[in-house]
């Protein structure tokens, strides 16, 4: 068995690999990681992310890895209506948001908040392969980059076979453990550190969950979880988890339902034919019909 991990995309990436000649793979799995973190992050004035910030109401050329990121984030907007938004940087930058959460780094462009930009001020041109910022705005791909790295991570562990790759709360598990049976993963306690509320077994699927316990605002009613309708953090719910093919879509599709709400958020996952778990403020456990036990 292979274990390595890495401070990468503000976490600590892990992956392991069952069984012996692994290496090679593992590193071209954690390149493509670095590789994402260089592209989207919005705290590196460097990151093909930032530059694009720095050209608004101009069709840019981006690169195919970026490209992808923007229209899947602008995809799940269109199909949440707004509830998830990758313009928001902006207001995340305002309520103090505004530092890579591992480095402390902040050297990304400052962009003035406004509070009607949305999704609808970003076009693609398939064709092109272009990006337009019709406005001035900053684009935050945190629920979907991390995700994206750990779905190309996987892809070159897919040989392997048996691995599973956490990137800080998302995770992608191939195959089996190293028992041959599928992979446990424990679902984190919103309001008890070390503790699990509930726990599933799963293979060959991404597990992502989000929580309003990852990072504070400055008051206790603040987390880095936005409603980019209101401006406000969401406080009906503790945490959401995904279970999806694929790390990107759980990701944002966890993102997307914490700001729904239970009400609502639990059947637009079913909608979107994936399992979930939402945790409510009360620590009301509400799942969708074929979420799996463990």
């Amino acid at each position: 068995m292979s274990v390595r991990a890495e401070a990468l995309m503000g976490t600590t990436v892990t992956i392991e690999a069952v069984g012996a000649g692994h290496d090679t793979a593992v590193e071209r799995a954690f390149e493509w990681v670095r590789v994402v973190e260089e592209t989207c992050t919005r705290f590196n004035p460097h990151s093909e992310l930032c530059q694009l910030t720095l050209r608004p109401r101009t069709p840019t050329p981006v690169s195919r890895l970026l490209f992808e990121a923007i229209r899947f984030a602008l995809s799940i907007a269109t199909a949440s209506d707004g509830a998830f938004d990758p313009t928001i940087g902006a207001r995340l930058q305002q309520r103090g948001f505004d530092r890579e959460h591992r480095s402390g780094k902040a050297n990304g462009p400052i962009v003035e908040p406004s509070t009607d930009v949305s999704f609808r001020d970003v076009t693609i041109d398939e064709s092109a392969q272009t990006v337009t910022l019709h406005r001035p705005l900053l684009l935050d791909l945190g629920a979907v980059a991390k995700g994206l790295a750990v779905d190309l991570a996987a892809r070159e562990l897919a040989a392997s076979r048996d691995f599973a790759i956490d990137a800080g709360g998302d995770l992608y598990l191939g195959g089996t453990n190293l028992d041959g049976q599928p992979w446990s993963i424990g679902i984190r306690h919103p309001r008890q550190p070390g503790s699990c509320i509930a726990a599933v077994r799963v293979s060959d699927r991404a597990v992502c969950t989000s929580g309003d316990y990852e990072r504070q605002g400055p008051s206790e009613a603040e987390h880095h979880i936005v409603d980019p309708r209101t401006g406000l953090s969401p406080q009906d719910v503790a945490s959401v988890t995904v279970i999806a093919p694929s790390a990107m879509l759980a990701d944002a599709l966890a993102t997307t339902a914490f700001v729904m709400g239970s009400d609502d958020g639990l059947p637009w996952l079913e909608q979107m034919g994936v399992e979930a778990l939402i945790v409510t403020r009360t620590l009301e456990s509400i799942t969708t019909p074929g979420w799996p036990g463990a």
